[in-house]
């Protein structure tokens, strides 16, 4: 049997993992709960985990997997508005998370080449406050090339559209026209050399005119 502060916080990592594709950090926990340390949340994961309600894959930024719901869910806590001005009442609960929705346009390589990205007419909702004014798009990631940049096989990045990359961003570039990539870069007077945050590949430089960037990364979405 659960506590009632267990039962919320399992009710609000499902929530918060259904709505935005990744789990909420040890401090959005703490506020959505009223605690005042964020050791409390600690304990409480702990005791989920030995429940078997809730499974930590451990090495990774917010990995959090829901593995089962209590059977009577008792209603979660009140929402915690987040600082900044003051809403009138009866406005939307500042709780819930804007979304925007952009279009994902396909595959790229973290590892070895693929093809080329193709135009697909699906759309994917990501939280707002990830995007800028600018046009973006997701890409599925596939190979291991950048897991040293905490980007793994099958997340979804979020690219934020331009042609202009400075050295050390992450950008999808276009090689010969025909090959995609996801990779680190930087400028070597006439050539580009695209860089992985892996040992088990090598950093590939080649001539300016045969790269072309399509986007830099602008944020990472990751399901479970």
């Amino acid at each position: 049997m659960l506590t009632k502060k267990q039962h919320e916080l399992l009710l609000f990592i499902d929530g918060h993992l259904r709505r935005t594709g990744f789990s909420p950090s040890f401090d959005e926990m703490k506020d959505a709960l009223g605690l005042r340390s964020k050791s409390g949340i600690h304990r409480l994961i702990s005791a989920l985990e030995e429940r078997g309600f809730l499974h930590r894959r451990h090495h990774r930024a917010r990995a959090l997997e829901i593995l089962r719901l209590p059977d009577i869910e008792i209603p979660p806590p009140p929402p915690v508005k987040a600082p900044g001005p003051s809403r009138p009442e009866g406005a939307d609960a500042a709780f819930l998370v804007p979304v925007v929705e952009v279009p994902f346009v396909g595959r790229v390589a973290a590892g070895n080449p693929i093809e080329a990205i193709t135009t697909d007419t699906t759309r994917i909702a990501v939280p707002a406050d990830m995007l800028g004014k600018a046009s973006h798009y997701a890409l599925e990631v596939m190979g291991d090339s950048m897991q040293d940049a905490g980007i793994l096989d099958g997340d979804m990045v979020i690219i934020r559209e331009g042609t202009q990359a400075t050295d050390g961003q992450i950008v999808v570039a276009l090689v010969d026209g025909d090959e995609v990539t996801l990779k680190r870069i930087r400028h070597e007077g006439g050539e580009i050399a695209l860089i992985p945050a892996n040992t088990r590949y090598e950093t590939r430089l080649l001539p300016a005119s045969r790269v072309s960037v399509q986007g830099t990364l602008a944020g990472l979405i990751r399901r479970y």
